[in-house]
């Protein structure tokens, strides 16, 4: 039996206040479905660039992110293009963005 989960919207919810708590901008660049959606967390670094990590599982159910770009620091318009092409194959996709010089951000999860 698998174990609930919480729906997207609420998940989103409660990290933005943890990076409200640590002084992190951050903001919902779109708003997906509600429940069982995927989220696209774009980390702008500013002048050093954007990473773009999209949400998924591990083959036991952990939570974690695979990195666009190979993890690569990219401009943020080529992030944008990225976003824009990821929302047209997934019309329900959430996308978050993070401003944080050093990376940091408060979404759980390991980078597979």
């Amino acid at each position: 039996m698998e174990e609930p989960r919480l729906t997207t919207d609420i998940w989103v919810k409660a990290h933005l206040r943890q990076c409200m708590a640590r002084n992190l901008p951050a903001y919902v660049l779109r708003k997906g479905a509600e429940a069982g959606a995927t989220v696209l967390l774009k980390v702008n670094r500013l002048e050093q660039g954007c990473q773009l990590l999209s949400q998924a599982r591990d083959l036991d159910g952990n939570l974690g992110w695979l990195a666009a770009f190979d993890g690569a620091l990219v401009p943020e318009a080529e992030a944008d293009a990225y976003i824009e092409r990821a929302v047209g194959r997934d019309p329900d996709i959430w996308v978050i963005e993070v401003e944080s010089r050093t990376g940091e951000h408060p979404f759980p999860g390991k980078v597979m």
